[in-house]
């Protein structure tokens, strides 16, 4: 045991949390600057207390490697890191994101026009979306193939009914004077649908793509667990936990958690941009 590791840790945890306590209370707390600096210097401190306790007790590499254990292991392996993002995150998983919600707001649409599907779809589809997704995925790849495609299938199915879900209930979100308000004008249903419902929609839409962002980037890591080829996320994870390289999958770990940030981050952007209309993105 290193006494050293572990004063020096627990000395950084207290004076981070005295730095954390005053930003978060001080006059300066209303400074963008500070709102992001204070998860910064937490998510800092973190890994400089798993640092500490890790190297203060001896812990073995194949129980828990320390962060710079897991660094080194992501610079020594940018090449294979690259290979399984590209292969489980832009293949797999985004373009089942896109594809996925993309239908999800289609059907919403064909669902808000029909009391038949409103009543027949919705509840299949809370049915279907309950289905764990280690007895759906093994399917899929049986479908589709052990590639990129089956994976992409399997974040359709997950990505598809929370989005719906979020549609058709953003689209039921006006008022009925607004709606009288149209019909006063003779407008259309789809003039209707794109100058008013949509708008009032996109807070629910929003909702719905954040939470997918990282439903999308799970189902895809998962499917992979279940047949793949020599690459990706899911792949690297899983062989190497059998050669106990547990540096090698927390790197592929925190590849993934650095992607499905970005990712929600992205998301959340276009959000501001698109409703900065709604009270929640005042302030």
């Amino acid at each position: 045991m290193s006494w050293g590791w572990l004063i020096f840790a627990a000395a950084f945890w207290a004076g981070a949390y005295a730095l954390n306590v005053w930003l978060a209370n001080s006059r300066l707390a209303k400074y963008r600057a500070v709102r992001i600096g204070v998860p910064v210097i937490f998510g800092i401190t973190i890994l400089v207390v798993w640092q500490g306790l890790v190297r203060g007790l001896n812990v073995p590499l194949v129980i828990l490697p320390a962060p710079s254990d897991i660094w080194l292991r992501m610079t020594q392996s940018v090449p294979t890191l690259w290979e399984d993002f590209v292969q489980t995150f832009v293949k797999g998983a985004l373009s089942g994101y896109v594809i996925g919600c993309g239908a999800a707001v289609l059907t919403a649409i064909l669902i808000d026009r029909s009391k038949f599907l409103q009543q027949g779809l919705l509840p299949v589809g809370n049915f279907i979306a309950a289905l764990p997704i280690v007895g759906t995925a093994p399917i899929l790849v049986m479908w589709f193939g052990f590639d990129w495609q089956s994976k992409a299938a399997v974040v359709v199915v997950m990505v598809f009914f929370p989005m719906l879900v979020n549609t058709v209930e953003g689209l039921a979100a006006t008022t009925r004077m607004q709606r009288d308000l149209m019909s006063t004008y003779s407008a259309s249903y789809a003039q209707t649908l794109i100058k008013l419902r949509l708008p009032a929609a996109m807070p629910f839409i929003f909702n719905g793509l954040k939470i997918t962002t990282t439903l999308a980037l799970i189902g895809a890591i998962v499917a992979e667990f279940f047949g793949s080829p020599i690459k990706g996320m899911g792949f690297r994870i899983s062989t190497e936990v059998g050669r106990l390289r547990l540096d090698m999958v927390w790197a592929e770990i925190a590849v993934a958690a650095i992607a499905g940030s970005v990712f929600y981050g992205a998301v959340a952007l276009i959000e501001k941009g698109v409703t900065f209309w709604h009270p929640s993105q005042r302030g």
